[in-house]
């Protein structure tokens, strides 16, 4: 689903040079649910901009269901995520100004000769209700409560039936119910099929995934099955970290 092949990602300046990543190999399968853990500047958001798509690696490849895409041109990559990735954030990232459907709406404006408006209609409400959030339709992203917000913006993330999900921190800013809520959203969408991958300080989070990567000074550390010990036991490449401080990236 997902291949990343001797990534490296260094960012330049006129004076400065920063290696962000460093020899990341990883290959996600159709159907995992997967966390990424890490101390903050470990690489994660890095990370997670390649596999989605927002960003090139500086040496390696990126491979999107077996097609090699690290030299597409923007107009392509663009395409691409509109119609394979779903992303959610921990701002939720919202436009105020419209309501609950319209904000879900968004991404299906942007598919060249797909649905027509009323469609697209029928579709945001499919969403919002897979979210539990029909009962929200008119209502504005001012008047709902943060669970409510996560889960308009999950429904955003899913409207266009994406194949990959990428969820950055989608319950950082949310208490432990709500952050629970949104879990079990998350876990329903995989279990029907989506392939996940989330960032996450939360360990509580990450053990309810399938498999745990994680990384430290932008090198993958860790790679292993949740059913294997993977948030206390060895992690599979000889580096074992206590648990990382709740931060925003």
């Amino acid at each position: 689903m997902i291949t990343l092949k001797n990534i490296e990602k260094v960012y330049r300046t006129s004076s400065i040079e920063t290696l962000a990543l460093t020899n990341i190999n990883l290959d996600i399968r159709a159907g995992e649910f997967i966390s990424i853990m890490g101390p903050s500047g470990c690489g994660k958001s890095t990370l997670m901009n390649l596999m989605g798509l927002l960003d090139a690696p500086s040496q390696g490849s990126v491979e999107i269901g077996g097609q090699t895409v690290t030299h597409y041109r923007d107009k392509e990559l663009a395409q691409l995520r509109n119609q394979k990735l779903g992303f959610i954030f921990q701002s939720f990232h919202l436009i105020n100004d419209l309501s609950v459907l319209d904000n879900v709406e968004i991404p299906l404006l942007y598919r060249k000769g797909d649905a027509t408006g009323a469609s697209r209609r029928e579709l945001a409400r499919q969403a919002l209700e897979r979210v539990g959030l029909s009962n929200r339709i008119k209502h504005f992203p001012n008047q709902l409560s943060g669970g409510q917000k996560q889960r308009v913006a999950i429904a955003r993330a899913i409207v266009g039936r994406p194949d990959i999900i990428l969820a950055d921190e989608p319950t950082g800013n949310l208490d432990s119910g709500m952050g629970n809520e949104i879990m079990a959203i998350l876990q329903q969408l995989n279990t029907d099929g989506s392939t996940i991958i989330m960032v996450t300080h939360d360990e509580s989070m990450a053990k309810k995934t399938h498999r745990l990567v994680r990384l430290f000074d932008g090198s993958m550390v860790g790679d292993s099955s949740i059913g294997q010990g993977a948030l206390s036991m060895e992690t599979g490449l000889g580096r074992v970290f206590p648990s990382e401080e709740k931060s925003t990236l």
